[in-house]
């Protein structure tokens, strides 16, 4: 009774990550910084890809799409909290704070698959590479994007379904830098124990199905390598495997830190430092971890300087 006579608010108020003015403006510089590589890194990444002959293969049209994720879902917080350390008031509408949340949201579930799909392929370019270019044909690689695109989707709105029924009306001050799902947990005046539950299950078929999915593939693909005699092979199968494996250690790492603990255990404080590596710092991270340890990304990055170089 008390939910269905409260007044709702109308626009949430961001605290971010700090109050003090100083603080605020060397914040700005900084993000600002990490969101321009993010975006340059990523969207370079995605250009490189598609002009490069030689990387126009499964592994490298996956890593366009991760890369694709990288920067939407770091788009849907990195302006909107930019702008905040430049305001005195850093209201978001309530609309807007669920389109927020709907597309982080998506575009993380989608990151996940991501990772999954790329431990998929790596197993049957290891274990299986007589079958490599028959399993995985392109008609195979684009169902395998749908499928991670559709499953962000029908997961996010699972999200977005149970927590626009949920009642704010007590506060509208979200202790937080962006509309994510924990701090509005923890705001709401409703009882949260069915959307706690959904999110909870949710969160563990999700993170779940694409851990075990990780763990079979590597476990498989470890075996296989130990298993080869040539000291080489050993090497550039372990190369290939060395930045999907640290991608997929950092994402969720951080994911289990963010979102598989009792909201009881909360500290806003603590997770907005870990919201501010999940959010903004990974998708900085992706196109730097494969272009640093790949050759065939800095061998056709070299050729695409020189080439500019050349023509100039």
């Amino acid at each position: 009774m008390a939910a269905e006579n409260c007044t709702m608010f109308t626009d949430f108020i961001l605290l971010g990550l700090s109050d003090r003015q100083e603080v605020q403006q060397g914040l700005f510089v900084l993000f600002l910084l990490v969101y321009g590589i993010t975006v340059i890194a990523n969207l370079g990444m995605i250009l490189l890809i598609n002009m490069d002959p030689r990387l126009h293969t499964p592994m490298y049209y996956f890593l366009s799409n991760l890369s694709f994720c990288d920067v939407c879902y770091s788009s849907s917080v990195s302006p909107k909290m930019l702008a905040d350390f430049l305001s005195d008031q850093k209201k978001i509408a309530y609309n807007l704070c669920v389109v927020q949340m709907f597309f982080f949201g998506a575009f993380a579930v989608v990151d996940c698959f991501m990772l999954s799909v790329m431990a998929c392929d790596r197993y049957v370019a290891i274990c299986n590479p007589l079958l490599y270019t028959v399993t995985m044909s392109r008609r195979v690689c684009i169902q395998l994007v749908a499928t991670a695109y559709t499953a962000g989707l029908m997961n996010i709105i699972i999200f977005t379904y149970f927590t626009i029924r949920l009642s704010f009306c007590k506060s509208n001050i979200i202790n937080h830098f962006f509309c994510d799902f924990p701090p509005l947990l923890a705001l709401s005046t409703s009882d949260t124990t069915t959307t706690e539950i959904a999110l909870t299950v949710s969160c563990s078929c999700v993170v779940g199905c694409n851990v075990i999915t990780v763990l079979l593939s590597y476990s498989y693909i470890i075996t296989t390598i130990l298993r080869t005699k040539s000291a080489e092979g050993r090497h550039k199968a372990f190369s290939t495997c060395a930045s999907h494996l640290t991608a997929v250690a950092i994402f969720y790492g951080a994911l289990l830190f963010m979102y598989f603990r009792p909201s009881s255990s909360y500290s806003m404080d603590t997770d907005k430092v870990a919201s501010v590596f999940y959010a903004v710092v990974i998708p900085m991270l992706n196109p730097l971890i494969y272009s640093l340890r790949n050759k065939d990304v800095k061998g056709a990055l070299n050729k695409a300087v020189g080439t500019k170089l050349c023509i100039g």
